[in-house]
């Protein structure tokens, strides 16, 4: 197997003063364990010995893995689906209030099977989706005939398009990292909004669950952030983050999935996931998962 050289250096920061965190297991395909270090300067996360992106694909094939098949296999995976009628409306409302319009261009990348393109198509919003999987992008034209194209085509946008990139849980996938932040920025409108959700290993939750915190989904999630690296990230791609908001829900499927892992109960998955959002009510920064709000700065 084909993997990159360890980080000798944080990807957002470049300090080199780096520490070796947990070591983490892939539940979800492989069984392989990998490490994930930290950075000392700015807290960012990343997990070593990532396959490259050649060899990666086949970590993402998996009648589990839920956004690429839309499966209702499993408890965790039926209410996952009961879920997001919810969620889908809550992204849309957020989209409209950070960009401040009724209707615009969006860009959903990573958008699965295209639910979320779907949801904003009927809002009169023109939407365009990009997935790397072949058999997501099928699902998505054949459930909703969505425009939805190969991942590839991502350097091939119009610039200065876009009000709204939305990336749901995608950036911690992301192998060229500063490429793919000069390239949002280049599609964004001026004005325009880039809309980033991604785990926080900052919560309580993650702090519970430590090496099992389902989240991590190693190998698959190469990046870990904190708000304090988020910023660090778009601050040195000229980019601001000007608002964050919480993923309530996602703190309850974190520790359903988590417990899962564990062989524990999901009794205490709801409790755990109701302490994490208790803390995180007093401070969104350490809701599970967030949602950053950015822009461009000039």
């Amino acid at each position: 197997m084909s993997h990159l050289v360890n980080y000798s250096y944080c990807p957002v920061c470049k300090s080199e003063s780096l520490k070796e965190v947990l070591s983490v297991q892939d539940f979800t395909v492989s069984k392989e364990r990998f490490i994930i270090a930290e950075c000392n300067n700015c807290s960012f996360r990343f997990t070593q010995g990532i396959p490259c992106e050649t060899a990666i694909g086949r970590y993402y094939k998996s009648d589990s893995y839920i956004s690429h098949t839309n499966t209702k296999a499993g408890l965790v995976n039926r209410l996952y689906h009961v879920a997001r009628y919810f969620t889908m409306m809550i992204k849309e409302s957020l989209v409209k209030n950070a960009t401040k319009k009724g209707v615009g261009m969006m860009l959903d990348i990573g958008c699965g099977t295209g639910t979320f393109v779907h949801t904003m198509s009927v809002a009169g919003w023109n939407v365009v989706g990009l997935e790397p999987d072949a058999d997501a992008r099928a699902l998505a034209v054949k459930k909703y005939n969505c425009d939805v194209y190969p991942a590839e085509d991502f350097y091939r946008l119009p610039e200065s398009s876009y009000d709204a990139i939305t990336m749901w849980h995608v950036l911690e996938h992301v192998h060229s990292l500063d490429d793919y932040l000069v390239q949002l920025k280049k599609l964004l409108a001026p004005k325009g909004k880039l809309i980033i959700a991604v785990p926080n290993y900052t919560s309580l939750d993650a702090g519970i669950y430590k090496e099992n915190w389902a989240a991590y989904d190693v190998p698959r999630h190469l990046y870990h952030f904190s708000p304090a690296s988020m910023r660090k990230l778009m601050e040195r791609h000229d980019l601001r983050v000007v608002s964050i908001k919480p993923m309530w829900l996602d703190s309850y499927y974190i520790s359903m999935l988590s417990e899962k892992y564990k062989k524990g109960n999901m009794v205490i998955a709801l409790w755990n996931g109701f302490l994490s959002n208790l803390r995180a009510f007093f401070n969104k920064e350490k809701c599970s998962s967030v949602v950053y709000i950015i822009e461009k700065v000039s």
